[in-house]
């Protein structure tokens, strides 16, 4: 099976999702919008999209113009009903291409943050298997609101954290694919960030890559399901 990377800068690619997809003996195939190129492969030859965040925010069509473009290609996704899961940005332009409103949150996440699985998360295929309360890395600005239809899986303090829309399409708030590498290469950027933040990453990152790795697999393995049903 071949699985689409949808990426939107190069600090922000797929992470830990990389070695699962490998490891459950599937392609991985990287692409932006952003290249002004159409995919390695027609949209229907891909098993499974995954859909990463970025720097830009989900309504800043004015300075990002491919994003318009974006939103057309989810919307094509969704009405496939291609497997798809959108990371942060991705979950946000997600719910946005399904017409619910994105904008700033309260205050922002950056770092560690408290998320608990709502009651409809219990028999989630995605999310189902995942512990009801977990301290989650966090990097953004922005939130969402929950699709018509879809179902809330997750929230924290400050905002909703995941979401399933349908049978196939899955969003999170939060980072489960990022690595130790990444965390550095976010901090170099210059933005302020919490003190104490990089030592606190280093002592749990391998605890929240292997959480990252179980998600992935458990949404490769739908993926896997829809592409050769029983």
């Amino acid at each position: 099976m071949d699985v689409l990377a949808v990426i939107h800068g190069e600090k922000v690619r797929a992470g830990v999702f990389a070695d699962v997809v490998e490891a459950r003996g599937h392609r991985l195939e990287e692409w932006s919008l952003a290249w002004g190129t159409d995919p390695p492969r027609p949209i229907e030859a891909y098993g499974a999209i995954l859909v990463f965040g970025g720097a830009m925010h989900a309504d800043q069509d004015a300075h990002h113009p491919w994003l318009r473009e974006e939103d057309a290609f989810l919307q094509q996704l969704l009405q496939l009903g291609k497997p798809v899961l959108g990371i942060c940005l991705g979950a946000q332009l997600l719910a946005k291409a399904t017409g619910a409103h994105v904008g700033p949150a309260s205050e922002p996440e950056i770092g560690w943050y408290r998320v608990e699985l709502t009651e409809d998360a219990a028999d989630d295929p995605v999310l189902g298997g995942l512990p009801t309360r977990f301290d989650a890395f966090q990097w953004h600005y922005y939130t969402y609101g929950v699709p018509d239809g879809a179902v809330e899986l997750a929230r924290s303090r400050i905002c909703t954290q995941a979401f399933r829309l349908g049978d196939s399409a899955w969003g999170v708030q939060f980072h489960p694919e990022v690595t130790l590498e990444q965390v550095e290469a976010w901090m170099d950027e210059d933005e302020p960030v919490p003190d104490g933040l990089l030592e606190q990453t280093r002592k749990r990152i391998a605890g929240w890559n292997e959480f990252g790795r179980k998600l992935c697999d458990a949404f490769v393995g739908v993926a896997e399901r829809v592409a050769a049903p029983v």
